[in-house]
């Protein structure tokens, strides 16, 4: 019985060459008409000899062949196939930092432009190789470590990865000559360093002005500079993406957001801009009803504004969701606002401090 070959290089050369050359198109991603067109032969028998591969090899479907291409180096990735029949293509260079970018956006669905234009990333576990590759910082990726991130403890029947960085070399293309933004060296797979922006590291950047002007007492430019942050973000971090990596992330970006929203508005408070803050954290307060420093905030923000009332109703909300949903009695951070309104105490006004710490419970 025929078995799937997997890495076994030598089982290539149970092929003619017309075959090699055919499997190497078709691991190069190639419909049968533009494998036709490729080598100068009729659509009919590219069928005929992908048929005959198939059975020769062990494969079950096209899909196999793609995988069975990278894994016996018939097809390196980025760099099209060995076949010189195939249109060969030079070695890949590096992309200079004068060069067009890749602009990609995680703060939201997943998003690719070049050049002001969207690209097809293809389907979801393919963009999620893509995210985490992106959210790595520049540090390579073994093909274990992203079947890891990406599939978790259910691994694919066949080591896709390398087909997809393939496909996402295609989608990602840059300039003329192979795609050079994904890159493969000794650990692993990595983004070419100057060939694409992430908006992630464009929000880590600001968040690092932000803390400067904090330091300096810069409140207008810090509310600015929040306000640019957040822009950056089009909804859910990652939305859909599979994997246990894109769900640790968006839990973490999320995070990220509301504690730049709440930086934000402790600092609009210290200007006197307290209309439009409490509005903003009423709305942030009914999304993430669980979250204490806000309610804390809106509580003091809304007793200074002579709205005592209000305030005890924030308390009240919060400290029955605290029961209802974790078991918990409020921190003593909201039990200590809650008394100060209680009393009447105009003297114990100050906000939230900037970095959003918390008090123990």
């Amino acid at each position: 019985m025929p078995t799937t070959v997997t890495t076994d290089r030598p089982a290539t050369t149970m092929l003619r060459h017309q075959e090699r050359q055919v499997l190497s198109a078709v691991g190069c991603g190639l419909r049968d008409d533009e494998v036709a067109a490729a080598l100068a032969v009729p659509e009919d028998v590219v069928a005929e000899r992908l048929a005959r591969i198939l059975v020769k090899l062990g494969l079950r479907d096209r899909a196999a062949a793609i995988v069975h291409a990278f894994d016996c180096g018939l097809v390196v990735p980025g760099r099209g196939a060995r076949a010189r029949s195939v249109r060969p293509v030079p070695r890949a260079v590096a992309v200079r930092a004068t060069g067009p970018k890749v602009r990609i956006s995680l703060l939201g669905p997943l998003r690719a432009r070049r050049d002001g234009h969207p690209l097809d990333l293809g389907h979801l576990r393919q963009q999620a190789v893509l995210a985490v590759l992106a959210l790595s910082a520049g540090r390579s990726l073994s093909q274990q470590e992203l079947l890891a991130d990406v599939w978790g403890m259910e691994p694919p029947a066949a080591n896709v990865v390398p087909v997809y960085i393939y496909r996402l070399r295609k989608a990602l293309h840059v300039g003329d000559g192979p795609d050079p933004v994904i890159e493969r060296g000794l650990r692993g797979y990595h983004l070419v360093s100057g060939a694409v922006d992430v908006d992630v590291a464009r929000v880590e950047e600001l968040i690092t002005d932000i803390r400067k002007v904090d330091r300096g007492g810069e409140p207008i430019e810090a509310v600015r500079l929040c306000a640019q942050a957040l822009e950056l973000f089009r909804g859910e971090p990652l939305a859909g993406l599979p994997g246990p990596f894109a769900e640790l992330e968006r839990l973490r970006l999320t995070e990220r957001r509301i504690a730049l929203m709440q930086r934000k508005l402790a600092w609009q408070l210290r200007l006197g801009q307290d209309a439009e803050a409490i509005a903003e954290m009423f709305a942030l307060s009914v999304a993430h009803p669980l979250n204490e420093p806000l309610a804390t905030m809106l509580m003091r923000a809304l007793h200074r504004n002579g709205r005592q009332a209000d305030a005890l109703t924030v308390f009240e909300r919060a400290r029955r969701r605290l029961a209802d949903d974790l078991g918990v009695p409020p921190s003593r951070m909201l039990r200590r606002a809650h008394q100060m309104i209680l009393r009447g105490d105009e003297t114990d006004l100050g906000l939230m401090p900037l970095a959003g710490s918390t008090t123990g419970r």
